[in-house]
Order: C-alpha cells, then structure tokens, then sequence
C-alpha cells in the first residue's frame, strides 16, 4: 500500500483503542498468579488440579482462535473484538462468584474464548488498518497493552493479597473492567477498510483509507487491495497451496516457539516459583511478581521502540539468546544456591526482559502480516491455536514436571528449546521490516 510517511494521529488512537484487547490478558494473567495462591487453600488443590484450572483458559484460547477467525471474516474486525469483551465480562463475574470448582472452571473456559478471539483480531485489526512503516510499531501497542494490564494486575493483586483468602474474589470482579474498556473503546473506530473492499463496501472503505492517510492516493491503494483480495480464494485449503504453504508453517512455529521457551511459567506460577523455590514468603512473591511486570513493561516498550528500526529478525534472534542464557543461569543458581530470592530474581528478570523486546513483540507484528488479506483471518486463527495448545502443554506440565525432573532440570529443558528457537529463526524467518501487506503477499508466490 502505497503510504505517506507521516502517520496521521487518527490511525494511531483507532490502533491504540484496538490494543486495549491486550488488557484482557496482561491484567489476567496477573490476578490468576496472585489469585492460585489463595485458590489452592480455598478449593484444596493439589498440583495438578492447579495445573488444570491455569491450563483451562489457554484450552478456551484456542476455541477462540478459531471462532474469532471465522468470525472476523464473516462479520468484520470490530464485531469479533466487541462479543470477545463482553463475554470476557461475563467469564469474570462468573469467576468473581464462584463457589464450586465447577464453576471456576466454566468461567476460566469463558475468559479463555474472549482473549483468543481478542488477541487473534487486534493486531489483525491495527496490521490492516496501518501504515508499511509504522505498521510494527502500531500492532506491538497491543503486547504493551498486555504487559501493562499484567504490571497493572500485579500491583494490585498484591495489594489485595494483605486481605483475607476471599480477596481472591475482589480480584475476579476487577478483571471485568479491562472488558468494559474494550467495549467503549470499540464504539467509535472504523472497521478495517480492507474488510470493507472484502464485502464490496468501496466508498466506506475509500473514507476511512482517507482518514488514515489523509495524504495517500486512496484510489490507488483501494485498487491495490482490491487486486490482492481477488487473487485470493479465502479458503483454508488455500493455506495448504504451495505458494501459502511456507508462510503457514513459518506462522505456526514462531507461535509454538513464543510458548514453548516457557515465559508463562513465569507469568502464571511467578508466585509459586518465589515461593516455593526461592525462599520468599506469600507477601515478597508476589511483591516480586510487580518487578518482574515493571521490567516486562520497560523492555516492550524497547522492542515498540526497536521494531521498525532494527526489523523483525534481530528483535527475535537476540530475544532467544538472551532467553537462552539467562535460564541457563537461573537454572545455575538453583541447583547450587537455592533460597536466595533477591538473586534468584536477577535472571528471571533478564529473561523476561528478552522475551518482552523480542518474542513478545516480534512475533504478533509477524503473524499479523506474513498473510493475504483475504485468507488473513483464518491464517492467524491456525497459528494462534497453534500457540494456545503449546501454552497449554506447558501449563498444564510445568508443576508436574517440575516433581519429575526438579526445577533446575525443567528450566535448562527451556534454554535448550531457546537455543533451537534460535536456530530455526535464523534459517527460516525472512525480514518483513517496510514492506506493504501487497509485498509480503507477492513474495510467496516468487
């Protein structure tokens, strides 16, 4: 698409008003690792009912994936996004007021389907309605969105954890504002305009292009997208055609890849890990887990920051080693000096901080533009499944595991998925860094 290089502040607030779907996440994220602390007094769970009840979400995640896909193609980006919000409301009341075990997990089921669907639409939403040279930028608001939800939730799951056990609840009902956020915020913005050329609505879409890029020739970017849509039959048979294939393959690994090096180990079981590993009490763990949201909020920022001036490949490559040895050490340090909190905290910190700049960011801004515009939707929903499964598989194993094979093996068992994620970067991700959605599109079939 053809772009001026000023980026009009109307596409920046749209973009940003889309990325508020990253606060459903971040901010649960958060209140469910303060929150299984007290869980697992309040409903008597063991390790691996623990493990089900956090494993549950990322199982509605996937269900998401694939419902928001078909759902952003068949009734547009804005839709999807408000059914998302509001069921999320629904799954934190539902878990606010839960008496049964039952009942929590419905409601997990329910908050999981809302953050699928949401964190498949948004980047996919703000890829499409940005700029070539602002467009890593624009989508990374929504990573930012999510580790700010997270510092967000921490800050305030530790405060409420100065409360009695049912402060848990307090938790749940506050993870409902984040919903209403999204809700409102999606009144106002536009819908996609190459969504719009999709269901043939031309003049819709030429305003809003010419509100994103008052400068633009719209009429040459409407039919350049025009051109792209029709080369594109929009069936998932079409991802497995030769020239789709590659691109699929590279989408779902770099999903896989972003789950599997084991951040949401941290992110979800930070508490229990401080805890119980490194000789913290309730109160300094989850104290702990604010820092840890702090960092994670710093470095995203970095990788926002980095992103369209460094390109896509750098972020990811430095993200793994960085990753990769960071674990190595935290592994170390465990096995030869267990109980030292305060530096048992210093890689963790730096691991988060990798994945935040790196896999964090990088990996949405790539999902959301390796595809055709047509076949976009469903493209990200199999990748994002993709991801949601692995996360499920390493959430639904990390307590077990870690009775297995103790926590300093579980976690070198991470660096080494690091040092392979390297690996596959370096040979198979091309950079995408100032290129058009049309030119991405075009160099598969080269």
């Amino acid at each position: 698409m053809q772009q001026s290089e000023k980026t009009s502040l109307y596409v920046v607030v749209a973009a940003a008003s889309a990325a508020t779907a990253g606060l459903l996440f971040g901010y649960d994220v958060a209140v469910l690792n303060g929150a299984l602390v007290f869980l697992r007094t309040s409903f008597n769970l063991g390790p691996v009912a623990t493990e089900m009840l956090t494993a549950i979400l990322f199982i509605g995640c996937a269900l998401g994936a694939v419902l928001g896909g078909w759902a952003s193609d068949r009734f547009g980006r804005r839709f999807a996004l408000f059914c998302a919000g509001l069921l999320f409301l629904a799954g934190a009341l539902t878990a606010a007021s839960a008496h049964q075990i039952s009942q929590l997990i419905i409601a997990r089921l329910m908050a999981g389907m809302a953050i699928g669907t949401a964190l498949l639409v948004a980047p996919l939403y703000i890829a499409e309605i940005s700029p070539a040279h602002k467009r890593g930028m624009l989508v990374t608001l929504n990573q930012l969105l999510i580790v700010s939800g997270t510092l967000l939730g921490f800050v305030v799951s530790y405060e409420l954890a100065q409360m009695p056990n049912a402060s848990w609840r307090w938790m749940f009902i506050l993870d409902a504002v984040p919903a209403v956020i999204l809700c409102i915020s999606l009144v106002w913005i536009p819908e996609s305009p190459r969504w719009l050329l999709q269901q043939g609505q031309r003049t819709r879409a030429a305003a809003v292009l010419q509100r994103i890029s008052p400068e633009a020739n719209v009429e040459a970017t409407i039919d350049e997208i025009g051109a792209a849509i029709r080369e594109e039959s929009g069936t998932y048979r079409e991802l497995l055609s030769p020239a789709l294939r590659r691109p699929l393959i590279l989408a779902v690994m770099l999903a896989i890849i972003q789950q599997v090096t084991g951040v949401n180990t941290v992110l979800y079981y930070g508490a229990i890990i401080f805890a119980e590993h490194a000789g913290a009490s309730v109160s300094q763990a989850i104290g702990m887990n604010v820092i840890v949201g702090v960092v994670n909020l710093l470095f995203t920022i970095l990788g926002l920051l980095l992103i369209d001036k460094l390109g896509r490949r750098p972020l990811l490559l430095t993200a793994a080693a960085g990753m990769c040895l960071s674990l190595v050490a935290f592994a170390a340090l465990l096995r030869y000096m267990p109980g030292h909190s305060t530096l048992l905290l210093i890689p963790i910190l730096g691991y988060v901080a990798c994945f935040a700049f790196g896999l964090g960011t990088a990996v949405w801004v790539c999902l959301s533009e390796l595809f055709p515009n047509r076949i976009r939707g469903r493209a990200m929903s199999i990748a994002t499944m993709a991801l949601w499964f692995s996360v499920t598989g390493v959430t639904a194993t990390f307590l077990s595991a870690i009775k297995l094979f103790g926590a300093s093996g579980v976690f070198l068992g991470y660096a080494l998925l690091c040092a392979l994620s390297f690996a596959y970067i370096f040979f198979r991700l091309p950079e995408t860094k100032n290129r058009t959605l049309e030119e991405i599109e075009s160099s598969w079939t080269k």
